[in-house]
């Protein structure tokens, strides 16, 4: 998918950087500079701000220590300790640095902000609420405060709750590109289109750090729901995510409706299967030089061009179509159907930032598949400990090496009796193919997917199985074991 293919992208985002060994908040503090005289103190304080400045966090460490073996209770280079660490990824230590700084300046917000910060990239949801809480309650124009609040907010489901704190960290700071953005995707996580698709148009703020380039600088004009299309011709390219991509490229219909004459760019893996999307007139790979066109729009602002709400989502049953010619390949390969057939997709990208929320390890699988079925592996990327559990495993047959594009990867599938997948571009795959699909969702899970429903209004032949409590995919999985063994006996 996605964000944009997690979850709400915006919040995993955020974790990500932190451990990936980014700053979260690299905002210096007003009161940093240090109150101590001792020449001493000062010069390695000195050197610590002059370190860190130039992303040596490793010197700048031993140079706070230096410091505040000179002066140990400075509260201020105990706060810049705890931020050299959060560079170097050592949470742990910068969180009880953070402590330091709060006991010899119990009013300081930043360190409070900080430190939950750090405690929300540690999973410890209710320590970094109750700081946020105390950082607003000594600083209550503390933007990044009120928006790190909201995000906590947002991973524990305290909907009522979420666009309020969003709001707030707006109201002090309007320009707060990463508020706006994650304030649209909870609006869109809880149906609020109307409001949803026009605050989306703020991830061009932040496009670059979402991982979606940066904004298409064409010379023709972009084309958002007004202008008329008749005779016009209307390059939609993709932004994001394969499942992105997949998801709405159901609007290339709609365009062609208004009389456009649709120009279609995606990602070269999807260019052979949606070459035949109703509607589309040309599609080419990104990459590839353009052909004339008047009017563009990103696929994921035909939404907002459209005005799209619950109720007029473009959807069919179907809107892809499989090559017969792979479909027949395929179905010679596989033979005769002796059994049900399953499709398992258990992780997606490991370079998303919300990889480790979504993924499930193949090992964590194998206790609760029943063994009356024949499993396929639809995964075309498979990590080592997937691998060694695969190769040992005797019912699931993997063909990783020739699912090398998606339009092969839509024929194998049309064969399958159901699809079990986590929230990847197989789920919008098979959606889009009107397969029957069963996807298995974080307890956070993508905007795309609402809330507490087990359908969804983008694909009919989705159900959707989302964790009851996070991280514990057993109870999904044994949910999933069941209704196989139900509906297919």
């Amino acid at each position: 998918m996605g964000v944009a293919d997690d979850t709400l992208i915006f919040m995993l985002a955020f974790l990500g950087r932190l451990l990936q060994r980014k700053p979260l908040n690299p905002r210096p503090d007003p009161t940093s500079m240090p109150s101590a005289p001792a020449s001493a103190f000062s010069d390695s304080y000195s050197k610590a701000a002059a370190a860190a400045a130039a992303a040596d966090f490793t010197r700048a460490l031993d140079c706070y220590d230096q410091a505040i073996a000179l002066d140990p209770a400075h509260a201020e280079a105990h706060y810049q300790r705890g931020n050299a660490l959060r560079h170097l990824g050592l949470l742990d230590a910068a969180r009880d640095s953070y402590t330091q700084a709060i006991r010899y300046k119990p009013d300081y917000a930043h360190a409070f902000c900080n430190r939950g910060a750090v405690q929300q990239a540690l999973g410890q949801t209710d320590d970094a609420l109750a700081d946020y809480d105390q950082a607003i309650a000594l600083d209550p124009q503390d933007a990044l405060a009120h928006y790190n609040r909201a995000l906590v907010l947002q991973a524990g489901s305290r909907w009522d709750e979420v666009v309020p704190s969003y709001d707030r960290a707006i109201a002090i700071n309007p320009s707060y590109a990463d508020a706006q953005y994650n304030r649209a995707l909870a609006l869109l996580f809880q149906g609020d289109f109307a409001s949803g698709w026009r605050a989306y148009e703020w991830r061009w703020k932040s496009a670059q750090r979402l991982g979606i380039g940066t904004p298409r600088n064409f010379p023709q004009p972009l084309w958002l729901g007004e202008g008329s299309l008749e005779g016009k011709r209307l390059l939609l390219h993709a932004e994001a995510g394969l499942g992105d991509t997949l998801q709405f490229c159901r609007y290339a219909p709609v365009c062609a409706v208004r009389g456009a004459i649709v120009i279609l760019e995606v990602q070269p893996p999807l260019r052979e299967l949606l070459a035949n999307l109703e509607g589309v007139a040309e599609v080419i790979a990104t990459g590839e030089p353009l052909p004339p066109f008047d009017w563009h729009c990103p696929l994921m602002s035909l939404p907002l061009a459209f005005r799209t709400t619950l109720a007029t989502i473009p959807s069919s049953a179907k809107y892809l179509q499989v090559d017969p010619v792979r479909l027949a390949a395929w179905r010679a390969t596989l033979g005769p159907r002796h059994r049900p057939r399953v499709g398992l997709v258990w992780s997606g990208n490991p370079d998303n930032p919300i990889d480790a929320r979504r993924s499930i390890p193949l090992a964590d699988w194998l206790a609760h598949l029943p063994r009356d079925f024949e499993y396929f592996s639809l995964q075309k990327q498979l990590r080592d400990a997937d691998r060694d559990v695969l190769t040992e495993c005797s019912f699931i047959v993997s063909f990783d090496e020739v699912l090398m594009d998606f339009s092969n990867t839509a024929a194998l599938c049309e064969c399958l009796d159901v699809i079990v997948t986590v929230d990847t571009s197989i789920a919008h795959l098979c959606g889009a193919l009107g397969l029957r699909t069963w996807v298995l969702l974080p307890h956070a899970p993508d905007w795309r997917w609402l809330r507490d429903h087990e359908d969804t209004p983008w694909y009919s032949s989705l159900k959707l199985y989302r964790q009851r409590t996070a991280g514990d995919w057993d109870d999904v999985l044994g949910r999933v074991a069941a209704d196989l063994r139900r509906e297919f006996r």
